[in-house]
């Protein structure tokens, strides 16, 4: 592993600035870590014996974001430079942040009160040379996150340490040093002071890494699933029978393996069965259904989801995707069985639902689905739209305005109406016309007005 790296010349000025007016300054964490990687960097921060008012003297533009602690953020040269001064920590009670801090001259002692050796290091910004007093070079050769010092105390500070250790694994592709992954349980009750948001980050990282099955086996493995996604971990033992190799829970994992790395969809396919375990129903003949599962697997889905503070859009997207997973695409279909189809699911949601079924197929462990399985309905309903065939109430040739046109009040009615314009529609593509839909709703105006 190299022991230097290559600093950028604008980055390389700032820290002339703290020389220039008898201040030290290293940068440190992610980025050296990063660099020595080989990695794109995109954040810069630096640990120096300054004061924060010592910086604010130094620089035009600086933003206080953790003066309490330390920390500004300087503006530079179209650069934000987060800038801590030199620190030991003091009690963590809140399980996130220290309540106080000391500031120290020593670039050493800061380092100690890092979380893993392969964040623990500072580059000098002359010389681009490793300062490593934790190991974390011969770490990051050998692939491994290990807490600097005792992993219980480093974990017993800040509750989400241990799911960091996790997501630095997945996302390099790393194992997590023995002890430190043993020192996971015994500090989980610390783990349960942490915001939902920040969980929800971290289990976001994790699940668009590299890795994300292994990833969440090591998080059941930890202690931190049940916590975190108890949905999930209660499909452990949950047998499928049938073409399935793995139980419910190793279907899952192998599923979000098998979609692209995007935060919707993965979720989609980490949470799609969860409802199996509550809708397993074991026949005398011996073979398992789960009828009705894929509605409960939405309802559980949107429910865990909410409860990590996603937003509603995400949670929307993954319940749709979810309650829909089980379409069964053959030739047979209609065109107007497709139109439904579509207009059921919204045409938005079609390629990441053709996307979801074939990682849910993969997920069976008989090796990647055949795309042809779903390409074509794909194909049929990009020839439908070029015809300028209606999928939902938008694509019809009246709307809202057009129906007050001809008397029908605003109101329930009137949302009514256009649902049964656009099934008519659905049946008979050349219906979609803006005198034939009045006509059909002038016909049906006394039904649904009266309603």
């Amino acid at each position: 592993m190299n022991k230097r790296i290559d600093i950028p010349a604008a980055l390389r000025d700032f820290a002339r600035v703290f020389a220039s007016a008898g201040y030290s300054c290293y940068f440190v964490g992610g980025a050296v870590r990063d660099r020595l990687l080989g990695l794109p960097v995109n954040d810069w921060d630096v640990a120096t014996d300054a004061r924060p008012e010592d910086v604010q003297r130094l620089f035009r533009s600086v933003i206080p974001t953790g003066i309490q602690h330390g920390t500004v953020t300087v503006r530079w040269k179209g650069l934000s430079v987060e800038t801590t001064t030199f620190r030991v920590d003091g009690q963590y009670l809140d399980g996130r942040r220290p309540e106080a801090v000391k500031f120290t001259a020593d670039l050493v002692e800061d380092l100690s009160r890092r979380d893993f050796t392969i964040n623990g290091m500072a580059a000098d910004p002359a010389s681009g040379e490793i300062i490593d007093p934790h190991g974390g070079l011969d770490d990051l050769s050998a692939g491994l996150v290990r807490a600097i010092g005792d992993p219980a105390i480093r974990f017993s500070e800040d509750g989400l340490r241990p799911l960091r250790a996790i997501r630095f694994a997945a996302r390099f592709g790393f194992s997590i040093d023995e002890a430190t992954f043993a020192a996971i349980p015994a500090t989980i009750a610390r783990f349960r002071m942490v915001s939902a948001e920040r969980v929800r980050d971290e289990l976001t990282k994790i699940l668009l890494s590299a890795r994300p099955a292994e990833a969440i086996g090591m998080l059941d493995e930890s202690g931190l699933l049940p916590e975190i996604l108890p949905e999930l971990s209660a499909c452990k033992g949950a047998r499928q029978g049938g073409p399935h190799l793995f139980d419910v829970f190793g279907h899952l994992l192998a599923s979000c393996a098998a979609v692209p790395a995007d935060t919707v969809l993965r979720l989609a396919a980490l949470l799609h069965d969860t409802g199996k375990p509550s809708r397993r129903i074991e026949l005398p003949d011996g073979s398992i259904t789960f009828y009705g599962h894929d509605e409960e697997s939405a309802r559980l889905a949107e429910a865990a989801l909410k409860r990590l503070k996603y937003p509603n859009a995400v949670v929307s997207e993954v319940a749709v995707l979810i309650r829909h997973h089980m379409f069964d695409y053959s030739e047979s279909w209609t065109d107007a069985a497709v139109r439904r189809f579509v207009a059921r699911v919204g045409f938005e949601h079609l390629r990441p639902l053709a996307l979801l079924r074939l990682a849910d197929s993969s997920g069976m462990g008989h090796g990647p689905a055949d795309p042809r399985s779903v390409l074509p309905l794909l194909g049929r309903v990009d020839d439908l739209r070029s015809k300028d065939q209606a999928f939902g109430i938008c694509d019809l040739a009246v709307g809202g305005e057009d129906l007050a046109g001809i008397g029908w009040p605003r109101g329930p009615s009137m949302g009514r109406a256009l649902a049964e314009l656009l099934e008519a529609v659905l049946d008979d593509p050349e219906l979609n016309t803006k005198e034939r839909l009045l006509d059909i709703a002038s016909r049906i105006k006394s039904k649904h007005v009266h309603e």
